[in-house]
């Protein structure tokens, strides 16, 4: 009896893997993302070490992220227009390019600090477009629509899954070699997400022809936003945990070269740790059959999240900061998973692309200024003042979010009835 529960919650778990595309995806993307977050701990190392700069990490941080504010509206109205399986293959090509030639220039000795900031800037542009290009794009490679809440969790836990490796390999290999290694070995990742999309077959999305400048499909996608009570409340509050909150990764160097006392080996284990409690979190989210209650925990998870970054700047042990870091990697995830898969079930089609642009924007485009306010309050207060404070208002967030939710069910309530999520209230 037992054997059959914990085989039929396994393929709960893993439904979305039915349908043959986003198997593909899944599997490409399982090598690819181990690269990212090789090559994401190997940059943040290699500014520190050739700089020595809590300042530099920041500007580095502000240069990948900016272009998400400035330029995913337009990606997101594009990802409306026009064929996103193309534009993903476009954004993988150029990823890769960049990865390899940021691995030249370091394995030949050659890179300098204004390299970095260059090469991080036109990833951050291709992540510009590739962002709500992927998030929307999900849902087509979905066979069966009620999938979506589990596939994308289940992305999620990809990508924290790569977490735990990643980091902890480009810790190792920095130590025995170099950094350039581990962008090199990135380069080379994105070849099995590449042949993945290949072998995909992919029906033509009905593109609708409104007619209008780009302009006003993005204003229509504004206001669209701005008149929808649980979007407007969802995308503010994503906001501030990225504004406030997510700039501990970039401060992560500093704890574990300064506070901690460490090395490479040091950060890797930091970001790991992290990275299992994202994963546990995104497996939690994949495990729920329903979508009813993420409101909630959308609230009680960014409290969680702002109380763990309080108790890790604090912390001056190892075991400490490395659980600390595996609960505000738990409450980040539940809080972005859950915005996301509500968000992706009650908008409509034909502004998908826009609205994930937006979410884009609040999760990735306010962290280029949450990177500048780390870096600068840290150079002059400490890194571990700076995430007490930075701690607290995310905690604010979570609170003053739970007191809207009232608001947001009273919106929510009439899509999900028309979903068949919630059954129609009887008539009289």
């Amino acid at each position: 009896m037992a054997a059959h529960q914990n085989s039929s919650r396994s393929r709960s778990l893993l439904r979305s893997l039915r349908s043959r595309n986003y198997r593909l995806f899944f599997s490409g993307q399982s090598v690819s993302l181990i690269g990212t977050w090789m090559q994401q701990t190997a940059m943040s190392w290699l500014v520190y070490r050739m700089t020595g700069s809590a300042m530099a990490l920041g500007v580095i941080g502000f240069a990948g992220q900016i272009p998400m504010l400035l330029v995913s509206p337009l990606a997101g109205v594009y990802a409306d227009r026009m064929n996103r399986y193309h534009l993903l293959i476009a954004t993988q090509v150029l990823a890769m390019l960049q990865a390899l030639v940021l691995a030249v220039l370091t394995l030949t000795g050659s890179v300098q600090i204004w390299h970095l900031f260059v090469l991080t800037l036109f990833l951050g542009l291709v992540y510009a477009f590739d962002m709500p290009v992927r998030h929307s794009f999900v849902v087509e490679m979905l066979e069966d629509k009620d999938d979506l809440g589990n596939a994308i969790a289940l992305n999620s836990s990809l990508f924290n899954g790569a977490r735990l490796v990643g980091p902890s390999l480009a810790g190792v290999l920095i130590g025995l070699s170099s950094e350039g290694v581990c962008f090199l070995i990135n380069g080379l990742s994105f070849l099995a997400v590449l042949v993945a999309l290949l072998f995909m077959k992919v029906r033509t999305r009905d593109i609708p022809r409104t007619g209008s400048s780009l302009m006003e499909e993005l204003r229509n996608g504004l206001r669209y936003v701005r008149e929808f009570t649980p979007l407007k409340y969802i995308l503010f509050n994503l906001g501030m945990m990225s504004f406030m909150g997510m700039p501990y990764a970039i401060l992560m160097p500093v704890f574990a070269k300064d506070v901690l006392k460490g090395g490479p080996e040091t950060l890797g284990f930091l970001m790991a740790s992290s990275g299992v409690g994202a994963l546990a979190g995104a497996l939690f989210l994949a495990s729920r059959k329903s979508i009813l209650g993420l409101g909630r925990l959308i609230g009680v998870a960014s409290m969680l999240f702002g109380a763990g970054i309080v108790l890790f700047g604090i912390s001056r042990s190892l075991p400490l900061s490395l659980v600390l870091t595996a609960v505000a990697g738990f409450g980040l995830m539940v809080q972005m998973v859950a915005s996301n898969t509500i968000v992706q079930t009650i908008i409509e089609e034909d502004m998908r692309g826009r609205v994930m642009s937006f979410f884009a924007m609040a999760f990735a485009g306010t962290m280029p200024f949450g990177s500048l306010y780390a870096g600068t309050l840290a150079s002059s207060i400490g890194a571990p003042s700076t995430l007490a404070i930075s701690g607290i208002l995310c905690i604010a967030g979570g609170m003053i979010f739970s007191s809207r939710l009232h608001r947001m069910r009273r919106a929510i309530r009439p899509i999900y009835h028309k979903m068949g999520i919630l059954p129609e209230r009887p008539r009289g």
